[in-house]
């Protein structure tokens, strides 16, 4: 979509998100510890950092959010004892991920996973901006948490959300493209940074019951993809014990 046209709809893109933002219902982020450990093996550090996709709104317990599936995944697909660290909150940008991990200071862990974007879309942080602040997030984790790589969630495919009226749903869905293919082109330029692109089915029954948030299924599509990256990405056989 044109910057002419976007302009031209930005006081009906504003009337729809402000009367979406009002209907939408509140969900709160999933119960259960934000830490634990799964699996047998050599030891295995992992740091969760993210926004309410990270938290897991959308579903009951943490057994069924990202963290759930992808600390299990990853236990049995690399055969480690994944000690496993969260550190979430529904709402925030990738500036305000970075604020969190500063103040919560989370243990050391050698692997990090990122899930982080929308809100910088919904807050019109522009995809160049967003870059210079993941760029800084990866950049704490490697110093203050002794994270050797960040693996970094992509942007869902916004253009899909059933909770978001048209143009509203395109809009936000050409910006979270901008955002993602930006952190694509960002990641590919690191070693210590990876950009894992998945296939997400997103209809209605795919989604949280406010047609916003994942529901369990993409939960579990998301944290077994990301797993299986790491597994057989990073992870050696000759790796470090932490």
């Amino acid at each position: 979509m044109s910057l002419a046209l976007k302009l031209a709809l930005a006081p009906l893109l504003v009337a729809q998100a402000m009367a979406t933002r009002r209907r939408a219902p509140r969900l709160p982020e999933a119960e259960g510890a934000r830490e634990g450990r799964v699996g047998e093996g050599e030891r295995l550090a992992l740091l969760i950092v993210g926004d309410s996709s990270a938290a897991g709104v959308g579903v009951a317990s943490q057994d069924e959010a990202l963290a759930g599936h992808l600390s299990r995944t990853l236990a049995a697909e690399a055969q480690r004892r994944v000690h496993w660290q969260l550190v979430a909150q529904s709402g925030i940008t990738t500036a305000q991920a970075l604020a969190l991990v500063r103040t919560v200071r989370p243990r050391p862990a050698q692997i990090a996973v990122a899930v982080l974007g929308v809100n910088d879309v919904i807050d019109q942080v522009s995809p160049a901006r967003a870059v210079q602040q993941r760029a800084a997030l990866a950049d704490w984790l490697r110093a203050a948490a002794g994270v050797r790589h960040v693996v970094f969630a992509p942007l869902p495919p916004v253009h899909r959300f059933p909770l978001l009226p048209q143009p509203l749903r395109r809009v936000m869905g050409d910006d979270a493209r901008a955002h993602d293919e930006a952190l694509a082109r960002w990641a590919a330029t690191r070693e210590d940074v990876s950009h894992v692109p998945i296939a997400l089915a997103l209809g209605p029954e795919h989604m949280a019951d406010d047609g916003f948030h994942p529901g369990e299924p993409v939960y579990r599509a998301t944290g077994e993809a990301l797993a299986r990256f790491i597994a057989r990405e990073l992870i050696t056989p000759t790796e470090t014990r932490t």
